[in-house]
């Protein structure tokens, strides 16, 4: 079992820079403009031969009870619980503030094993901010810069002296043994796996869609569309910062849950609002890390506010997410509001149809967040998304509902001339991709390719994902030979 550390302290000391040293990757958004972290990340770290997690935090505030700031300081708090011991964090610069007693005080006060960093120590005249640093009581502090690396080697011996070499190693440990338990084999078990890897060669390359693997879901949507409720009424907890303040979230938020038996990795991304209106840097940053996560996700749910949906930013995202490949399914979300409820939702169901003719049948289902209204529902449609997105039809299937369209519905003549429509194949899955081979296939219609694409999505059973049909026409080998001399 690995150890756990959480990186506590005030605003604008360094945390998120140290996190993103620790991770090895720039996961944590980082700007000079205190307050940037408002949930708790947490991520698999390494430090040399130290493998552990580490948890980023939002900076310590003192605020009255009612406020963002206390709720973002409940979470640094719930962080200090989870964590085996804490990275006290100061700034060389400013020297120990008054802040940085109090917060110390409430650190020593937990009972966690505390290592005091004082970060920034590469600037001119820092030797005094860490002198201060023995002020706090906290033990020997540790000189670091998280932005340039210095000081790691320190930090390392550091968490090793805390926590001890038997509880720092114990992942280590285990799995030695563990390999060492692995490389004992018997005659009789060494012959029963000779050959077991190798398929029938006549089989149909189709392979089953395994409704048990990992699935990674990202939740989108504008501001205040109730997104980290959603999440938060998902895994039973306040796990993600939430208020009626809208663009709370910032960083993407990753966070693991289990949903009968299935292992689930949901993104909690911030709020997309129009490009018009994104000025400041920080909010696109928080943008980019949002786009990031879309991309990396498979399915993505886009929560509509059910009282004012379909705006134009959310035809935006959605149609974002279909460009992107992504398995999309909308979340028709604050639906305990919604009052005459068969209404509104064929109402809804009509303008889904209507403005998303790209993914004809992407599922929609309402919800409540807030009280955990349909989650079951939403993911039940999630999981039939994702096998849709992830379906495969043999080249045979293909090419015999191929023929049938062409007898049916030829493709039209274009300059005189008929167009060749040939075979049919898919190339890939996630979205699924086919490539029809068809003389002049720069010329073919795009109502051609759209009748194509619906006859797919009808007759193989694929609503609601996008669905990618490239043309090309096949090679001639003899176009570029020269005329054999009589």
């Amino acid at each position: 079992m690995s150890f756990t550390l959480a990186i506590i302290g005030r605003p604008n000391v360094g945390k998120s820079t140290l996190f993103n040293r620790l991770v090895g990757r720039k996961l944590a958004l980082v700007d000079d403009l205190p307050g940037v972290t408002r949930d708790r990340r947490m991520h698999d770290a390494k430090l040399y031969d130290l493998r552990f997690q580490v948890i980023d935090t939002a900076g310590l505030e003192d605020a009255a009870n009612d406020t963002l700031e206390a709720r973002m300081r409940a979470q640094t708090e719930l962080a200090m619980t989870e964590a085996d011991a804490i990275l006290f964090v100061v700034d060389a610069k400013s020297g120990v503030t008054p802040a940085d007693l109090t917060f110390g005080e409430m650190v020593r006060k937990s009972g966690r094993p505390v290592i005091l960093v004082v970060n920034k120590t590469e600037a001119r005249g820092s030797q005094g901010g860490l002198y201060d640093a023995y002020t706090l009581g906290l033990g020997e502090p540790c000189p670091i810069s998280a932005e340039h690396g210095l000081g790691m080697a320190d930090l390392r011996d550091a968490i090793v002296e805390v926590l001890g070499e038997e509880r720092v190693f114990a992942r280590e440990k285990a799995e030695e043994a563990e390999q060492a338990a692995d490389a004992v084999f018997t005659p009789a078990a060494i012959g029963a796996l000779v050959g077991d890897d190798i398929e029938d060669p006549d089989a149909e390359n189709v392979p089953a869609y395994d409704p048990t693997k990992p699935l990674r879901i990202a939740i989108v949507g504008r501001p205040n569309a109730g997104k980290s409720t959603l999440i938060n009424t998902m895994l039973g907890e306040d796990r993600l910062l939430t208020g009626p303040e809208a663009g709370i979230t910032r960083d993407s938020i990753s966070v693991d849950w289990e949903w009968r038996g299935r292992q689930i990795k949901l993104f909690d991304t911030a709020g997309l609002r129009r490009k018009s209106r994104v000025q400041e840097k920080l909010e696109k940053l928080a943008v980019s890390d949002g786009l990031n996560a879309i991309r990396f996700a498979e399915v993505v749910i886009i929560v509509l506010d059910a009282t004012i949906p379909f705006e134009k930013q959310d035809l935006q995202i959605a149609d974002l997410i279909i460009r992107e490949g992504r398995a999309p399914i909308i979340a028709f979300n604050k639906w305990d509001l919604v009052e005459d409820r068969q209404m509104v939702l064929a109402d809804l169901y009509e303008k889904t149809a209507r403005l998303l003719p790209q993914v004809r049948g992407i599922r929609a289902v309402p919800i409540s967040g807030e009280r955990g209204q349909g989650i079951d529902k939403l993911m039940e449609n999630v999981a039939i998304t994702d096998e849709i997105w992830n379906r495969r039809i043999s080249t045979g299937k293909l090419n015999r509902w191929l023929e049938g369209v062409i007898t049916h519905h030829p493709p039209p003549a274009v300059a005189g001339r008929r167009l060749k429509v040939k075979y049919m194949t898919q190339i890939k899955t996630r979205p699924p991709g086919f490539v029809v081979s068809c003389s002049r296939p720069d010329v073919m219609p795009q109502s051609y390719v759209r009748y194509l694409i619906n006859g797919l999505r009808d007759t193989f059973e694929m609503p609601g994902v996008p669905i990618r049909l490239s043309l090309r026409t096949s090679d001639n080998p003899f176009a570029n030979r020269a005329k054999k001399k009589r």
